[in-house]
């Protein structure tokens, strides 16, 4: 046989091997933006996007159908937990919408918000809340994957029993479609007349699996829209793209592995000054983690046409607690004020209530980010933060005081990075021993060999911050650049922007830190 054929054959072999290892969801390899295999998708995409685009319909159903494939990829099978959670909220908001008998209705909503929560409890909280029971009162009941029993298992289909994977982002496309019901039901919205463009909505993938988490009212209405994208929005989605790249690669990965990871997993065997390092290097990681997602969905979102809303406004500059949540992580605070602190009666029936209202949603807000202790501990420590705040403005505006913006900068700053220690760290414990290890005296001998060591992601800490303090003039000017330029030079600096950004990459691509939530 020709040596010829047989290399073809072999070629052909393995192209097809490579397909069907993009076309089918591989667990342990995460799908994410700093990937070669979103890219690659993305690309795909862009050829049935722009084939398609002119058609509203034709293009939104291009739209759903990647955007499904896009969670199959991430998440595999809980592809059918957000059809069914999806599907379930639209049944419910049209008939919500259609009844006039108020307690039709408010049963309706009712098993929206029940049968929503109950999911997300399920597969976020459920050995928790086994664990808490059986050390409360000393029972011993077994923590068992019932849905997954309750499942035939064949060669085709297995669960592990003993273990209830999260699936990637609930949290988010719970709340989101959560939201739109309520909003329903409250009359702030109609709802959408077809499955299909709701789906859409619940479904768009740039934001799909971690936020900004999207309101109904404020999308809906570009779903049918004609595709309109100025020479600026343009420039200015590809700056936002390339800056979260960089935030992501470059500055979170890095500290990640080469710092961040070594001083939480031995915290045991950590020096004063690298848990210091560890410190204000987790700080910075889940910034530039977060808001790097955040920046390259709302950029690509710009070049497919659509806006989504801002989820991070600098939080690091803030000098006051209240200043941070309305600058950090901006959707899920809305969410939890319009959705949970409001209902609950917000500051509108005096001041115990007022801060037991922050209290509650402060600490239902640490619980949505996970199963644990430290979790309610970290929003906790906000929501006690968030009292002291409006106890202190009260008494400084009765007094007619004020603390120097420096100090309450500084006040704040530190804080927030004391909150990210339980927040990172895998137990309580860890976060004893760091903090026991960050009031150590330095051993001054150590400060340089340590320096040393971990050079590189020091002066990714310093350059983090150095970006984040910027002004926003400047910021503003350079965004203007790529505003002004054409494709030409925008895809030459791309290039050479990404050539750069990948020097950075680590041997496996980093899961987004939200991506558990």
């Amino acid at each position: 046989m020709d040596a010829r054929v047989v290399a073809n054959g072999s070629a052909a072999e393995a192209l097809q091997d490579k397909l069907l290892q993009f076309l089918v969801h591989n667990p342990k390899e995460a799908f994410v933006f700093s990937g070669l295999d979103f890219w690659i998708f993305f690309g795909v995409f862009l050829f049935f996007f722009a084939i398609s685009y002119k058609n509203i319909r034709t293009r939104n159903l291009v739209f759903l159908c990647f955007s499904l494939f896009f969670y199959y990829k991430s998440s595999g099978w809980a592809i059918f937990l957000l059809l069914f959670t999806l599907t379930e909220d639209f049944i419910i908001a049209h008939f919500v919408y259609r009844s006039s008998k108020r307690k039709i209705r408010l049963f309706l909503i009712t098993l929206s918000v029940f049968s929503n929560l109950l999911v997300l409890s399920y597969f976020k909280y459920t050995f928790f809340f086994i664990d808490l029971f059986n050390s409360w009162l000393g029972t011993d009941v077994e923590k068992l994957n019932w849905l997954a029993w309750c499942i035939p298992q064949n060669d085709y289909l297995s669960f592990d029993l003993d273990h209830i994977i999260l699936p990637v982002g609930i949290s988010f496309f719970t709340f989101q479609s959560l939201s739109y019901t309520i909003d329903v039901y409250r009359g702030e919205i109609k709802p959408l007349r077809s499955w299909l463009d709701f789906a859409f909505f619940a479904s768009f993938f740039p934001q799909l699996v971690a936020g900004p988490i999207v309101r109904a009212k404020d999308f809906v209405g570009q779903i049918f829209a004609e595709y309109q994208v100025s020479k600026q929005v343009f420039g200015k989605g590809v700056f936002l793209i390339l800056s979260g790249l960089f935030k992501k690669v470059v500055i979170s990965d890095v500290i990640s592995t080469q710092l961040v990871d070594r001083v939480f997993d031995q915290a045991r065997l950590v020096s004063p000054l690298e848990s210091w390092l560890g410190f204000y290097g987790y700080g910075v990681q889940i910034f530039c983690d977060f808001s790097g997602y955040t920046d390259i969905a709302i950029g690509l979102a710009l070049i497919l046409g659509f806006r989504l809303n801002p989820n991070f406004d600098q939080p690091y500059k803030s000098v006051s607690i209240t200043e941070f949540w309305r600058r950090w992580h901006i959707s899920l605070s809305v969410w939890l004020r319009d959705y949970l602190y409001i209902p609950l009666g917000g500051s509108r029936r005096g001041t115990f209530r007022t801060y037991f209202n922050l209290l509650t949603t402060m600490l239902l807000g640490g619980l949505w980010h996970g199963a644990h202790l430290k979790f309610l501990l970290w929003g906790g420590m906000h929501g006690a933060a968030l009292v002291v705040h409006k106890l202190w403005s009260a008494l400084a505006q009765k007094w007619h005081i004020q603390l120097p913006n420096p100090v309450a900068w500084f006040l704040t700053f530190h804080f927030a990075l004391l909150c990210w220690l339980p927040f990172r760290a895998a137990d309580l414990e860890t976060v004893s021993i760091l903090l026991q290890r960050m009031l150590t005296p330095w051993d001054m001998a150590l400060v340089l060999p340590v320096l040393s060591q971990y050079m590189l992601p020091t002066v990714l800490i310093g350059f983090g911050l150095f970006l984040h303090f910027l002004p926003d003039n400047f910021k503003a000017r350079i965004i203007g650049i790529f505003e002004g330029a054409g494709l030409i030079w925008l895809g030459f600096f791309s290039i050479v922007a990404i050539l750069v950004i990948y020097q950075f990459k680590t041997a496996e691509s980093q899961p987004f830190i939200y991506f558990q939530f």
